[in-house]
């Protein structure tokens, strides 16, 4: 008499055919509808190759001279008084200079050994003051 036996329905195994499958549908699902936010950066409007060079006065011209430490010194035209202000000044000061002389350009110089932080304050400050006439310099001491 032979016994049969029975054979149960449970496999321990899992199946592994199907997960390569499975992981590129999931990688492709994600590629997909993963989105990326633009970089925004500075809204600066750069001259034209073809831009001559003009000889501005330096009464029409205030300095702002970002030093190593971040303080910011403010120094107007030819004069050699500086003055040390915080952040919260320079959008005073600007409105005051332009309100002043409408040809005003604020010349931010920045010393290459400032973190970038302190210039990009100095010109949200200076674009609060409504300041469209911006140049950006290396200050060389």
């Amino acid at each position: 008499m032979a016994l049969l036996k029975r054979k149960s329905g449970v496999v321990s195994e899992i199946p592994t055919a199907s997960m390569a499958d499975i992981a590129f549908l999931l990688l492709i699902f994600f590629l997909v509808t993963t989105t990326f936010e633009e970089e925004k950066g500075l809204p600066i409007v750069l001259p034209e190759a073809q831009a001559e060079e003009v000889e501005v006065p330096q009464k029409n011209i205030v300095h702002f001279l970002i030093r190593a430490d971040g303080a910011v010194v403010v120094r107007r035209g030819e004069s050699i008084t500086e003055q040390v202000v915080p952040y919260d000044q320079i959008e005073q000061i600007m409105r005051f200079e332009i309100a002043n002389n409408p040809n005003i350009i604020a010349a931010l110089k920045t010393d290459p050994k400032a973190p970038y932080k302190h210039m990009v304050n100095v010109l949200d400050e200076l674009q609060l003051a409504g300041a469209d006439r911006i140049s950006l310099q290396v200050w060389e001491k």
